[in-house]
């Protein structure tokens, strides 16, 4: 996923400009003092697309910048026309951009990349949901890690654009579930006072390798090999089936009791501990009597839409919130200015902090409360852009930290809401259902720029005005703080009351 956003963020940032057939030679470089006379200027940089028009009608010429013919009396500044497809540019990256030729009026296929990413999601999301659901944490992660692997190999030998799309969609549609699976497998494998903790590394991990693919990618500027370099070592995941423990808690929700004691005899081996049989025997009971208490099959999808249906229609609109507004700031990240690797890389660790502050606030202050002021934040720091981001860049840019910083926030606690708000045995299905609902948010955001054709400040006013009211609505969720986890959908349904003394395998699990 991440390595995609690489794609779709560099390969139309790429500088160029005309090769001027009256200036330039094999050896020119981007910038050349004749650029002034020959290149139109936007925005301080030369015109990528157009050139300043040469006054005689000459064949084919191969003057070098000593030749007569490059002189600024020959160059009419009034008048302008296309680029042929020969350019140059500033840096020595290898895109796709350049492997197909997509200048000018063709650059909308680069953004069909970053489309075409989104549907993968759209589709994968859900999908591998329902397979973790019904066939386990571990084996969702081994498979689709190691089929993504597989996908990015062979999409870096694509021999045209469309072999690109095609292998890019079906990248995401079988590892785009790989993070919150992760995401889920990691808090059932702890108990509630250790949720938060286990839940932060995971999401820390993933802004650092944001960060370390800026680095990677500034090394290797060949997208296939960038590509390569990213998605072999990705193979290894397949080991997962021998390397990971499966989930305790999706075990006992499949009633496969002897495989979870199996599980946590194993942990408590390697920890050093020792598990009393008799807890072991409590925890088997107690899942049994909550299993047999329940009239619920063991995937009872259909039923989680019947009593679940205006929780999960808050959370949906929670999630294409937030990533359209995240992936709105990391759109507009580039145009902080400076190197636009090391604000790649400033985006991915920007989220650090953000992602540690969960870890203070949300037992203490609730679940509720933390999503809905970090929301609160993240908008009020939007629209007070609107206001006071032009005057100055240290303003604008303090703005925007903030602002990436508490939709980060924002963004891990809602993670957290996701995955404690459902039952065990519908839990991942229904938190990739909320995160493909997200992805809708996500294929909005890249075209949000266009509305300034209509109001300078209208992609402000959108993002604010869904973080308001999105706050707002979060707080009608169910406070799930320092709760178990719920296996049936009567203990879901029951969230919004007190919080009932735990046995001691229920703080093991």
């Amino acid at each position: 996923m991440v390595v995609c956003r690489v794609f779709y963020m560099f390969c139309p940032c790429r500088k160029r400009s005309c090769n001027i057939t009256q200036c330039d030679n094999p050896s020119s470089q981007y910038l050349e003092p004749w650029v002034n006379f020959t290149i139109p200027y936007r925005d301080s940089s030369p015109d990528q697309c157009h050139r300043y028009i040469f006054k005689e009608t000459i064949g084919q010429l191969s003057s070098f910048p000593s030749s007569p013919y490059c002189v600024p009396e020959n160059f009419d500044l009034t008048q302008q026309q296309k680029c042929s497809k020969d350019f140059k540019f500033r840096d020595e990256e290898y895109t796709i951009s350049n492997e197909f030729g997509f200048f000018c009026s063709e650059e909308w296929k680069l953004n069909m990349v970053g489309t075409i990413n989104n549907v993968g999601q759209f589709i994968g999301i859900p999908l591998g949901g329902l397979l973790a659901d019904r066939y386990g944490r571990r084996t969702m992660l081994a498979i689709g890690g190691f089929l993504s692997s597989v996908m990015g190999i062979i999409r870096s030998f694509s021999a045209n654009y469309y072999m690109f799309l095609t292998f890019e969609m079906l990248d995401m549609v079988v590892g785009s579930t790989l993070f919150p699976t992760a995401f889920l497998l990691a808090i059932e494998l702890v108990g509630p006072k250790r949720r938060v903790a286990a839940a932060t590394i995971i999401t820390i991990f993933y802004s650092l390798g944001e960060a370390l693919l800026g680095v990677l990618a500034e090394q290797f500027q060949n997208w296939r090999v960038l590509l390569r370099v990213l998605y072999i070592p990705a193979a290894i995941h397949i080991l997962f089936l021998v390397l990971l423990p499966e989930s305790v808690r999706w075990l006992l929700s499949q009633r496969k009791e002897d495989q979870a004691i199996a599980v946590l005899r194993k942990a408590a081996r390697i920890n050093g501990r020792t598990i009393a049989d008799s807890s072991l025997e409590a925890l088997v009971e107690s899942n049994k009597e909550k299993l047999a208490e329940s009239s619920e099959t063991t995937y009872p999808i259909r039923k989680a839409f019947r009593r679940f249906s205006w929780r999960i229609a808050n959370c949906s609109l929670c999630w294409f919130t937030h990533t359209l507004i995240a992936l709105g700031l990391s759109l507009n990240s580039v145009n902080l200015g400076g190197n636009k690797y090391n604000n790649f890389m400033l985006n991915g660790l920007v989220q650090v902090p953000g992602l540690i502050l969960p870890l203070f606030i949300m037992n203490p202050l609730g679940r509720r409360s933390s999503l809905c002021g970090s929301m609160l934040v993240c908008a009020i720091c939007i629209g007070a852009s609107i206001f006071f981001g032009k005057n100055g860049h240290a303003t604008e840019l303090t703005l925007f930290l903030i602002g990436k910083f508490a939709i980060t926030c924002s963004f891990q606690v809602l993670y957290f809401f996701t995955s404690e708000i459902f039952p065990t045995n519908v839990r991942n299905s229904l938190l990739s259902l909320c995160s493909m609902i997200g992805r809708i948010g996500s294929m909005i955001a890249p075209q949000t720029p266009l509305l300034t054709n209509y109001y300078e400040f209208a992609p402000q006013i959108l993002f604010a005005s869904f973080g308001l009211v999105s706050g707002c609505l979060t707080l009608f969720f169910p406070e799930t703080a320092n709760k178990s986890l719920p296996t049936t959908m009567d203990e879901a349904s029951n969230l919004n009351g007190k919080a009932k003394g735990k046995s001691d395998h229920d703080e093991n699990i």
